[in-house]
Protein backbone atom coordinates (compact mmCIF):
# COMPACT_ATOMS: atom_id res chain seq x y z
CA UNK A 1 0.00 0.00 0.00
CA UNK A 2 1.11 3.59 -0.42
CA UNK A 3 -0.02 4.85 2.97
CA UNK A 4 -3.22 2.84 3.43
CA UNK A 5 -3.76 1.99 7.14
CA UNK A 6 -0.05 2.61 7.61
CA UNK A 7 0.23 2.83 11.41
CA UNK A 8 -1.72 2.17 14.61
CA UNK A 9 -2.39 5.89 15.07
CA UNK A 10 -3.70 6.27 11.53
CA UNK A 11 -6.00 3.26 11.96
CA UNK A 12 -7.67 4.71 15.06
CA UNK A 13 -9.79 6.94 12.82
CA UNK A 14 -9.27 6.38 9.12
CA UNK A 15 -10.92 9.68 8.27
CA UNK A 16 -7.45 11.06 9.09
CA UNK A 17 -5.50 8.30 7.32
CA UNK A 18 -4.02 9.84 4.16
CA UNK A 19 -3.58 7.01 1.68
CA UNK A 20 -1.91 8.92 -1.16
CA UNK A 21 -0.67 12.34 -2.24
CA UNK A 22 -0.64 13.46 -5.88
CA UNK A 23 0.71 16.68 -7.42
CA UNK A 24 0.43 17.34 -11.14
CA UNK A 25 -0.37 19.84 -13.87
CA UNK A 26 -4.11 20.48 -13.92
CA UNK A 27 -6.26 22.16 -16.50
CA UNK A 28 -5.55 25.66 -15.22
CA UNK A 29 -2.93 25.35 -12.48
CA UNK A 30 -1.20 22.98 -10.08
CA UNK A 31 -3.43 20.20 -8.76
CA UNK A 32 -3.03 18.72 -5.28
CA UNK A 33 -4.91 15.56 -4.29
CA UNK A 34 -5.09 13.49 -1.13
CA UNK A 35 -7.27 10.48 -0.39
CA UNK A 36 -8.47 9.47 3.08
CA UNK A 37 -11.03 7.13 4.69
CA UNK A 38 -10.41 4.07 2.51
CA UNK A 39 -13.04 1.35 2.15
CA UNK A 40 -10.47 -1.43 2.59
CA UNK A 41 -10.76 -0.72 6.33
CA UNK A 42 -14.18 -2.37 6.27
CA UNK A 43 -17.44 -0.91 7.60
CA UNK A 44 -16.79 2.71 8.58
CA UNK A 45 -18.91 4.01 11.50
CA UNK A 46 -18.88 7.59 10.21
CA UNK A 47 -17.37 7.96 6.72
CA UNK A 48 -16.05 11.16 5.22
CA UNK A 49 -13.83 13.78 6.83
CA UNK A 50 -13.15 14.32 10.52
CA UNK A 51 -14.90 17.46 11.82
CA UNK A 52 -12.28 17.86 14.57
CA UNK A 53 -9.34 17.43 12.22
CA UNK A 54 -7.63 19.47 9.57
CA UNK A 55 -6.11 18.47 6.28
CA UNK A 56 -3.18 20.48 4.96
CA UNK A 57 -1.15 20.71 1.77
CA UNK A 58 2.32 22.02 2.67
CA UNK A 59 4.51 23.70 0.05
CA UNK A 60 8.22 24.48 0.35
CA UNK A 61 9.14 27.23 -2.12
CA UNK A 62 12.89 27.64 -1.48
CA UNK A 63 14.32 24.17 -0.91
CA UNK A 64 14.79 24.35 2.86
CA UNK A 65 12.20 21.62 3.62
CA UNK A 66 10.10 24.12 5.59
CA UNK A 67 6.71 25.21 4.30
CA UNK A 68 6.19 28.76 3.05
CA UNK A 69 2.60 28.06 2.00
CA UNK A 70 -0.09 25.95 3.67
CA UNK A 71 -3.54 25.25 2.28
CA UNK A 72 -5.72 24.07 5.16
CA UNK A 73 -9.11 22.39 4.74
CA UNK A 74 -11.47 21.89 7.68
CA UNK A 75 -14.88 20.22 7.61
CA UNK A 76 -18.10 20.44 9.60
CA UNK A 77 -20.20 17.48 10.72
CA UNK A 78 -22.15 15.46 8.15
CA UNK A 79 -25.69 16.61 7.51
CA UNK A 80 -28.69 14.31 7.10
CA UNK A 81 -27.73 13.73 3.43
CA UNK A 82 -24.16 12.82 4.33
CA UNK A 83 -22.73 16.09 2.99
CA UNK A 84 -20.14 18.17 4.80
CA UNK A 85 -19.43 21.87 4.41
CA UNK A 86 -15.79 22.95 4.45
CA UNK A 87 -13.50 25.97 4.51
CA UNK A 88 -10.17 26.34 2.70
CA UNK A 89 -7.60 28.67 4.22
CA UNK A 90 -4.25 29.82 2.86
CA UNK A 91 -1.42 30.59 5.27
CA UNK A 92 1.77 32.20 3.98
CA UNK A 93 5.25 33.02 5.24
CA UNK A 94 6.46 32.27 8.74
CA UNK A 95 2.92 31.47 9.90
CA UNK A 96 2.62 28.59 7.41
CA UNK A 97 4.18 26.27 10.01
CA UNK A 98 1.74 27.31 12.76
CA UNK A 99 -1.34 25.07 13.17
CA UNK A 100 -3.07 27.90 15.03
CA UNK A 101 -2.48 30.61 12.39
CA UNK A 102 -5.85 31.82 11.06
CA UNK A 103 -4.69 32.48 7.49
CA UNK A 104 -7.07 33.79 4.86
CA UNK A 105 -10.26 32.07 3.74
CA UNK A 106 -9.91 31.43 0.00
CA UNK A 107 -12.83 29.07 -0.64
CA UNK A 108 -15.87 27.54 1.01
CA UNK A 109 -18.12 24.78 -0.20
CA UNK A 110 -19.91 21.49 0.33
CA UNK A 111 -18.77 17.98 -0.49
CA UNK A 112 -19.73 16.49 -3.88
CA UNK A 113 -19.86 19.96 -5.46
CA UNK A 114 -17.17 21.74 -7.48
CA UNK A 115 -16.20 25.14 -6.12
CA UNK A 116 -14.47 27.68 -8.40
CA UNK A 117 -13.42 31.11 -7.12
CA UNK A 118 -12.84 34.36 -9.00
CA UNK A 119 -9.10 33.98 -8.37
CA UNK A 120 -9.04 30.70 -10.33
CA UNK A 121 -8.93 28.32 -7.37
CA UNK A 122 -10.89 25.06 -7.77
CA UNK A 123 -11.90 22.68 -4.98
CA UNK A 124 -13.72 19.36 -4.81
CA UNK A 125 -14.16 16.90 -1.96
CA UNK A 126 -16.11 13.68 -1.99
CA UNK A 127 -16.18 9.91 -2.31
CA UNK A 128 -14.11 8.59 -5.22
CA UNK A 129 -12.67 5.42 -6.65
CA UNK A 130 -9.09 4.75 -5.57
CA UNK A 131 -6.76 5.21 -8.60
CA UNK A 132 -3.88 3.43 -6.84
CA UNK A 133 -2.96 -0.21 -7.32
CA UNK A 134 -0.87 -2.72 -5.36
CA UNK A 135 -0.17 -6.45 -5.54
CA UNK A 136 -0.42 -7.94 -2.03
CA UNK A 137 2.10 -10.78 -2.44
CA UNK A 138 4.79 -8.44 -3.77
CA UNK A 139 3.92 -5.87 -1.13
CA UNK A 140 4.40 -8.28 1.75
CA UNK A 141 7.56 -9.82 0.28
CA UNK A 142 9.12 -6.36 -0.03
CA UNK A 143 8.11 -5.46 3.53
CA UNK A 144 9.76 -8.61 4.91
CA UNK A 145 12.91 -7.99 2.86
CA UNK A 146 13.50 -4.50 4.23
CA UNK A 147 12.63 -5.57 7.76
CA UNK A 148 14.88 -8.66 7.71
CA UNK A 149 17.73 -7.53 5.41
CA UNK A 150 17.07 -10.18 2.75
CA UNK A 151 16.11 -10.40 -0.90
CA UNK A 152 12.39 -10.22 -1.60
CA UNK A 153 11.15 -13.81 -1.58
CA UNK A 154 8.87 -14.12 -4.60
CA UNK A 155 9.40 -17.83 -5.16
CA UNK A 156 6.15 -19.37 -6.27
CA UNK A 157 4.66 -16.01 -7.23
CA UNK A 158 3.65 -15.64 -10.85
CA UNK A 159 3.08 -12.20 -12.44
CA UNK A 160 0.29 -13.74 -14.50
CA UNK A 161 -1.68 -14.22 -11.28
CA UNK A 162 -1.08 -10.67 -10.02
CA UNK A 163 -4.13 -8.89 -8.68
CA UNK A 164 -4.92 -5.36 -7.58
CA UNK A 165 -5.79 -5.37 -3.89
CA UNK A 166 -7.62 -2.06 -4.28
CA UNK A 167 -9.77 -2.89 -7.30
CA UNK A 168 -13.31 -1.72 -6.62
CA UNK A 169 -12.39 0.19 -3.48
CA UNK A 170 -13.16 3.81 -2.68
CA UNK A 171 -11.69 6.66 -0.68
CA UNK A 172 -12.67 10.22 0.18
CA UNK A 173 -10.68 12.71 -1.90
CA UNK A 174 -9.72 16.33 -1.43
CA UNK A 175 -8.76 18.00 -4.72
CA UNK A 176 -7.34 21.51 -4.81
CA UNK A 177 -6.18 23.28 -7.98
CA UNK A 178 -4.22 26.48 -7.46
CA UNK A 179 -3.26 29.10 -10.08
CA UNK A 180 0.51 29.03 -10.59
CA UNK A 181 0.99 32.74 -9.95
CA UNK A 182 -0.77 32.44 -6.59
CA UNK A 183 1.13 29.30 -5.61
CA UNK A 184 4.53 30.80 -6.49
CA UNK A 185 3.96 34.24 -4.98
CA UNK A 186 7.22 35.22 -3.29
CA UNK A 187 9.25 32.44 -4.92
CA UNK A 188 11.01 34.70 -7.46
CA UNK A 189 12.20 32.75 -10.49
CA UNK A 190 12.19 29.44 -8.63
CA UNK A 191 9.53 27.01 -9.85
CA UNK A 192 10.75 23.86 -8.08
CA UNK A 193 8.62 23.13 -5.03
CA UNK A 194 8.47 20.42 -2.40
CA UNK A 195 5.04 19.18 -1.29
CA UNK A 196 3.73 17.09 1.56
CA UNK A 197 0.35 16.62 3.22
CA UNK A 198 -0.58 16.38 6.88
CA UNK A 199 -3.73 15.27 8.69
CA UNK A 200 -3.98 16.40 12.30
CA UNK A 201 -6.51 16.03 15.10
CA UNK A 202 -7.47 18.60 17.72
CA UNK A 203 -6.47 17.61 21.26
CA UNK A 204 -8.33 18.25 24.51
CA UNK A 205 -5.50 20.53 25.57
CA UNK A 206 -6.11 22.85 22.64
CA UNK A 207 -3.24 21.66 20.46
CA UNK A 208 -2.99 19.53 17.36
CA UNK A 209 -1.72 15.96 17.05
CA UNK A 210 -0.18 14.80 13.78
CA UNK A 211 -1.96 11.63 12.65
CA UNK A 212 -0.55 11.20 9.15
CA UNK A 213 2.17 12.82 7.07
CA UNK A 214 2.72 11.93 3.42
CA UNK A 215 5.34 13.09 0.93
CA UNK A 216 6.91 10.51 -1.36
CA UNK A 217 4.82 7.40 -2.05
CA UNK A 218 5.69 3.96 -0.68
CA UNK A 219 7.94 5.03 2.22
CA UNK A 220 5.73 3.22 4.74
CA UNK A 221 5.35 -0.03 2.73
CA UNK A 222 9.12 -0.21 2.39
CA UNK A 223 10.09 0.37 5.99
CA UNK A 224 7.15 0.07 8.39
CA UNK A 225 4.96 -2.89 7.39
CA UNK A 226 6.47 -4.88 10.24
CA UNK A 227 7.66 -1.98 12.39
CA UNK A 228 4.55 -0.15 13.53
CA UNK A 229 6.38 2.03 16.04
CA UNK A 230 8.41 3.46 13.16
CA UNK A 231 5.16 3.97 11.26
CA UNK A 232 3.78 6.10 14.05
CA UNK A 233 6.99 8.08 14.31
CA UNK A 234 7.21 8.76 10.57
CA UNK A 235 3.73 10.26 10.69
CA UNK A 236 4.94 12.89 13.14
CA UNK A 237 7.88 15.24 12.81
CA UNK A 238 8.81 17.54 9.97
CA UNK A 239 10.58 16.98 6.62
CA UNK A 240 13.54 19.12 7.64
CA UNK A 241 14.22 16.69 10.51
CA UNK A 242 13.77 13.45 8.56
CA UNK A 243 17.34 12.52 7.70
CA UNK A 244 18.68 13.28 11.17
CA UNK A 245 15.85 11.32 12.80
CA UNK A 246 15.35 8.35 10.46
CA UNK A 247 18.36 8.31 8.17
CA UNK A 248 20.34 5.67 10.07
CA UNK A 249 17.34 3.30 10.22
CA UNK A 250 16.60 3.59 6.51
CA UNK A 251 20.24 3.33 5.45
CA UNK A 252 20.54 0.07 7.40
CA UNK A 253 17.37 -1.35 5.86
CA UNK A 254 18.35 -0.48 2.28
CA UNK A 255 21.94 -1.66 2.71
CA UNK A 256 20.72 -5.01 4.03
CA UNK A 257 18.55 -5.70 0.99
CA UNK A 258 21.13 -4.43 -1.52
CA UNK A 259 23.80 -6.57 0.13
CA UNK A 260 21.52 -9.61 -0.06
CA UNK A 261 20.87 -8.87 -3.75
CA UNK A 262 24.58 -8.37 -4.44
CA UNK A 263 23.82 -5.42 -6.72
CA UNK A 264 26.26 -2.84 -5.36
CA UNK A 265 29.96 -3.03 -4.55
CA UNK A 266 29.34 -0.84 -1.51
CA UNK A 267 25.76 -1.39 -0.29
CA UNK A 268 26.02 1.19 2.48
CA UNK A 269 27.22 3.91 0.13
CA UNK A 270 24.33 3.12 -2.21
CA UNK A 271 21.92 3.18 0.72
CA UNK A 272 23.19 6.56 1.86
CA UNK A 273 22.62 8.07 -1.58
CA UNK A 274 19.10 6.69 -1.82
CA UNK A 275 18.22 7.76 1.71
CA UNK A 276 19.25 11.30 0.83
CA UNK A 277 16.73 11.09 -2.04
CA UNK A 278 14.03 9.84 0.30
CA UNK A 279 14.66 12.51 2.95
CA UNK A 280 13.46 15.20 3.43
CA UNK A 281 10.25 13.31 2.68
CA UNK A 282 8.69 15.71 0.18
CA UNK A 283 7.32 15.23 -3.32
CA UNK A 284 9.33 17.48 -5.68
CA UNK A 285 7.59 19.22 -8.56
CA UNK A 286 8.46 21.80 -11.23
CA UNK A 287 5.38 24.00 -11.43
CA UNK A 288 3.86 24.16 -14.91
CA UNK A 289 5.35 20.91 -16.21
CA UNK A 290 3.85 17.45 -16.79
CA UNK A 291 4.11 15.28 -13.70
CA UNK A 292 6.03 12.02 -13.84
CA UNK A 293 7.08 9.79 -10.98
CA UNK A 294 9.50 7.56 -12.83
CA UNK A 295 12.79 5.74 -12.60
CA UNK A 296 14.75 8.64 -14.08
CA UNK A 297 13.04 11.56 -12.40
CA UNK A 298 10.59 12.49 -9.69
CA UNK A 299 8.49 15.43 -10.78
CA UNK A 300 5.22 15.39 -8.90
CA UNK A 301 3.02 12.34 -9.16
CA UNK A 302 0.15 11.82 -11.56
CA UNK A 303 -2.86 9.65 -10.86
CA UNK A 304 -1.50 6.95 -13.19
CA UNK A 305 2.20 6.80 -12.21
CA UNK A 306 3.50 3.37 -11.18
CA UNK A 307 5.01 4.44 -7.86
CA UNK A 308 5.40 0.93 -6.36
CA UNK A 309 7.60 -0.41 -9.17
CA UNK A 310 9.75 2.73 -9.01
CA UNK A 311 10.24 2.87 -5.25
CA UNK A 312 10.62 -0.87 -4.67
CA UNK A 313 13.20 -1.26 -7.44
CA UNK A 314 15.14 1.85 -6.48
CA UNK A 315 15.37 0.94 -2.81
CA UNK A 316 16.36 -2.68 -3.55
CA UNK A 317 18.67 -1.76 -6.45
CA UNK A 318 17.11 -4.56 -8.46
CA UNK A 319 13.95 -4.81 -10.58
CA UNK A 320 10.84 -5.44 -8.49
CA UNK A 321 7.56 -5.22 -10.39
CA UNK A 322 3.96 -5.79 -9.37
CA UNK A 323 2.95 -7.49 -12.61
CA UNK A 324 0.02 -5.05 -12.88
CA UNK A 325 -0.40 -1.39 -13.78
CA UNK A 326 -3.02 1.30 -14.29
CA UNK A 327 -5.13 -1.11 -16.34
CA UNK A 328 -6.01 -2.90 -13.08
CA UNK A 329 -7.74 0.19 -11.63
CA UNK A 330 -11.52 -0.24 -11.63
CA UNK A 331 -12.50 3.46 -11.67
CA UNK A 332 -10.30 5.38 -14.09
CA UNK A 333 -9.15 8.94 -13.34
CA UNK A 334 -10.05 11.79 -15.69
CA UNK A 335 -8.13 14.63 -17.33
CA UNK A 336 -10.92 17.00 -16.32
CA UNK A 337 -11.27 18.53 -12.85
CA UNK A 338 -11.65 17.05 -10.24
CA UNK A 339 -9.59 14.32 -11.97
CA UNK A 340 -10.48 11.57 -9.46
CA UNK A 341 -13.36 9.24 -10.39
CA UNK A 342 -16.38 10.19 -8.29
CA UNK A 343 -18.18 7.28 -6.60
CA UNK A 344 -21.62 6.90 -5.07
Amino acid sequence: MSHHLDSPIARQDIRLDITDLYVFRGQTGTAFVINVCHSIFGPIPTPGYHPEGMYEFKVDLNGDAVEEVTYRITFNERDQDGKQSYVVRRIRGAEAVDPHAPGSIVAQGTTREIVSTTSGLHVWAGKAGDPFWIEPDVLHAVGHAFQDGTSANLSGWEPSRAKNLFAGHTAYSIVLEVPDNELLEGAGDRRRIGVWAVATLATDAGGWRSINRVGLPMIHPLFTQYNEDLGNRLNAGRPSEDFATYGEIVIKAIAGVVSANGTAENPKAYAERITHRFFPNMLPYEVGTPAVFGFGDWNGRSLTDNAPDVMFSLAANTPLGLGIGKESVTSKPSKIFPYVPAAS
